[in-house]
């Protein structure tokens, strides 16, 4: 069964130790920098917004309770975590007052929380489950008040430094903008992740003051009036700074889009998938694969999306909440909630609609839409079709440019074909109808009644030729002039056969016999 590497973990604690906990996520900011209608921690980034993958990182902490600070957008943040999170509690912050007056309503709306509290900005969608875990591990076991999660990056410009003191002690955390030059030399930054005492921070929430460059509550300065009271404060570093990197404008999500995606693909190629080129491929964090599973360049796979082993997708190929079975191949292909059966084919160039549902080994190709529609075993719709509400029976043959009319411009109708019914090229189908098992269509018809199974449901009108139309109504275009000297040549070679034939016995000529019109020469593979 196709696994899911970074699906969010419930159940079981990461952390061992029981100890009641609480979740607090800043997620209030405006985001000028990204310059969007969209709040900040709502875009997108490879299946999760960045506050989900936030939420994620926190899962395992199986926290008492969550609390999600809410600002700008508020509405629509609330609106996203009734989907992803119904349990956790927004809280509104109606003026951005600084990251110490966000913590101080959030716990405010927990007033019998006790333990640890967990902070977190809302933009940091690289953080790791393991990370979150070890620093709230060391925070528990060392019996700190706060812990502070810190990182060495190569450039700590904009963000808050990490200041120790001659023995290595925390002393305080800096922001860049009330740094020292002395202070922005330091490298080591603190990466708005913390683990407190809640009773303890609360009661130094209540001392804090808005003496700094932005008039603000900063929750950095609680290290400082923690430690001047003797209490004991920590750092504990990542060990890879990228999972500290937040998200402050476009070029800084796409960068954080380009190291997810190493971080997915390098997982996935690890388990056994094979991914022929890492740098074109994108996947979701949300999307299961199985092992011996080919994913080629210039693909996506999104959502709910499941690839079973051996299955081959790719080149060229968008899947969402599209599961592909076993040994199934996808190739420069588009697909939103379909299913394709184990050994199925689809494309190049198809596209499968909600609840398109190819059977084992089907065939779905060139140019062919199916919407809402189930195509059976080893039944073929080869190219150019439009397959719309309808049931194909198996080993169902479709000719080429045949359109499944399914909508009479009120309501959508559905029509079956049987198994092993073979429809000629360029048929309409009409619905509601049904084409019976083993019946044939002869190609141009449309097709309004049911045809039983085992007849020829033909509804041609007899070809008419008009002689001479061309030279009369198109003299002297290039098809007249071609059309004269194909009868001149007609009429040379019937003179030239008269001439050959004197003198010969005349026995008769047999008359020839043809086919019925039918479907059996006009349908395609």
């Amino acid at each position: 069964m196709a696994a899911r590497l970074f699906a969010v973990p419930t159940g079981a604690r990461v952390v061992s130790q029981p100890h009641l906990r609480t979740v607090v996520v800043l997620a209030a900011g405006e985001g000028k920098r990204m310059k969007s209608a969209l709040p900040k921690v709502l875009h997108p980034l490879l299946g999760r917004t960045l506050v989900g993958h936030v939420l994620a990182a926190a899962a395992p902490l199986a926290a008492d309770r969550t609390v999600v600070v809410v600002g700008h957008g508020a509405d629509q943040v609330r609106a996203h975590l009734t989907e992803i999170a119904p349990a956790a509690t927004p809280v509104l912050q109606a003026e951005q007052l600084g990251t110490g007056h966000a913590v101080r309503i959030a716990l405010d709306a927990v007033p019998d929380a006790t333990g640890t509290v967990v902070v977190i900005n809302g933009d940091v969608p690289l953080l790791r489950p393991e990370t979150v875990a070890a620093l709230v591990a060391a925070h528990e076991g060392a019996g700190a008040a706060a812990t502070v999660l810190a990182a060495e990056v190569p450039d700590p410009t904009g963000l808050g430094r990490i200041v120790r003191d001659a023995g290595g002690r925390l002393e305080q955390i800096v922001e860049e903008r009330d740094a020292t030059e002395a202070q922005r030399a330091i490298r080591e930054i603190n990466a708005g992740i913390y683990a407190f005492d809640v009773a303890r921070l609360r009661d130094a929430l209540g001392k804090l003051s808005t003496d700094n460059d932005q008039g603000e509550e900063y929750l950095t300065d609680v290290f400082a009036l923690l430690g001047s009271a003797g209490e004991p404060v920590a750092v504990h570093v990542a060990a890879d700074h990228v999972e500290t990197l937040g998200c402050n404008d476009r070029v800084e999500l796409a960068t954080l889009r380009r190291l997810l995606r190493d971080r997915v693909n390098e997982a996935w190629m690890r388990t056994g998938v094979s991914l022929l080129d890492p740098d074109t491929t994108w996947i979701d964090v949300t999307v299961a694969l199985d092992s011996d599973a080919v994913v080629d360049q210039n693909t996506q796979l999104r959502g709910g999306t499941v690839v079973g082993t051996g299955a081959v997708v790719g080149p060229d190929v968008t899947l969402i909440d599209t599961v592909v079975g076993p040994g199934a191949t996808v190739l420069r292909s588009h697909a939103v909630g379909a299913e394709v059966g184990p050994g199925a084919s689809v494309g190049p160039y198809a596209y499968l609609r909600p609840d398109a549902r190819l059977a084992e080994k089907a065939k779905v190709g060139t140019f062919v839409e199916v919407k809402n529609s189930e195509v059976g075993a080893g039944a073929k719709v080869p190219h150019l079709s439009y397959v719309g509400d309808a049931t194909i029976g198996a080993k169902a043959n479709i000719g080429a440019a045949t359109i499944f009319v399914n909508y009479d411009g009120v309501n959508k109708h559905r029509t079956t074909v049987g198994e092993a019914a073979f429809v000629g090229c360029d048929t309409s189908l009409i619905a509601p109808v049904e084409v019976g098992a083993g019946a044939y269509v002869a190609a141009g018809s449309a097709i309004t009644q049911d045809v039983p199974p085992g007849a020829l449901g033909v509804t041609r009108a007899p070809q008419r030729s008009i002689d001479g139309w061309v030279a009369r109504k198109r003299a002297g275009t290039a098809s007249a002039e071609a059309a004269a000297r194909a009868q001149k040549a007609d009429e040379d070679a019937s003179a030239s056969g008269s001439r050959a034939s004197e003198g010969e016995a005349i026995h008769g000529d047999a008359e020839p016999v043809r086919s019925a019109s039918g479907a059996g020469d006009t349908a395609t593979e």
